[in-house]
């Protein structure tokens, strides 16, 4: 482009006519925050344990409380594996198992309990609580979803299109998981309601070690979470924990993996709102 509306890095589409920047088709199009605040925020999410939370980053970066919620959802978008290749293989382990988090907007009803939730003792059960899948694969990386029921179509839909079909999988002994012998090399459990956490090297300590991370990290520095914005925040933790230091990835390395992701994954604010 010439003449006096000539900035740096602008360029001019031959077909529309119009300037755009290299920003255009990513997470920073259309956005007036500095780019050096993108980057900051890039390398805190990526290099925190638990992530950051909203308020500490608008207090880092010195931005409004609104622009430092959805720079956190951008960032969370580009960490978002877009990867479908199944997990596992030939003599590899992969654990599955799912858990409950949160409220949901509407308490689900059992028609066999005449119209009230699940609870025992006192405490809220898994009929008004978020349900999450998650898949691990052992000393290696995590796939994570949010699903409106944690049952049994859906969780082997889950399993069988993630997992590949030379792989050991290793869960509890739910009955959510009966039958997956027909889909894997193997399918071993470990019986919890009996104190059985391990035989062998059968066990599901893996997918349970990032259900803690993930459920401090959410209580202790989120607190707060729409059950719409739920996949983002998994799309975080999963980034985390499949750009470990135990799998060879530094703070460094593991921004510039974040930063590799902005491409094709714009997101509005009003998009974000509307989850």
């Amino acid at each position: 482009m010439g003449g006096k509306s000539t900035r740096i890095g602008a360029y001019k589409c031959y077909q529309c006519r119009k300037p755009f920047t290299v920003k255009v088709g990513t997470i920073f199009e259309a956005s007036h925050v500095p780019m050096h605040l993108w980057l900051q925020a890039i390398y805190l999410l990526s290099s925190s344990k638990k992530g950051i939370s909203s308020n500490q980053l608008h207090r880092t970066l010195g931005c409004t409380l609104k622009t430092a919620w959805f720079i956190s959802h951008r960032v969370r978008e580009a960490m978002r594996d877009g990867g479908f290749a199944p997990i596992g293989g030939a003599g590899g382990i992969v654990e599955a198992d799912e858990t409950y988090f949160g409220p949901t907007k509407e308490k689900k009803v059992s028609p066999q309990r005449k119209g009230r939730p699940f609870t025992k003792a006192g405490r809220t059960g898994p009929a008004s609580k978020r349900a999450i899948v998650s898949l691990v694969e052992r000393g290696g990386k995590v796939r994570s979803f949010h699903v409106e029921n944690a049952d049994k179509l859906t969780v082997v839909g889950i399993v069988t299109s993630n997992i590949d079909k030379e792989t050991r999988l290793h869960t509890d002994e739910s009955r959510l998981y009966t039958g997956a012998d027909q889909h894997f090399a193997s399918h071993e459990t470990v019986k919890h309601s009996a104190k059985e956490y391990a035989r062998g090297d059968v066990n599901t300590n893996s997918v349970e070690g990032y259900f803690s991370i993930f459920k401090r990290g959410m209580k202790g520095v989120y607190q707060h979470c729409g059950e719409r914005h739920l996949h983002r925040y998994l799309s975080e933790y999963d980034f985390r924990y499949n750009n470990r230091i135990a799998l060879g990835v530094n703070d460094d390395a593991r921004a510039e993996r974040a930063l590799k992701g902005i491409v094709g994954k714009r997101l509005t604010y009003q998009t974000t709102s509307e989850g």
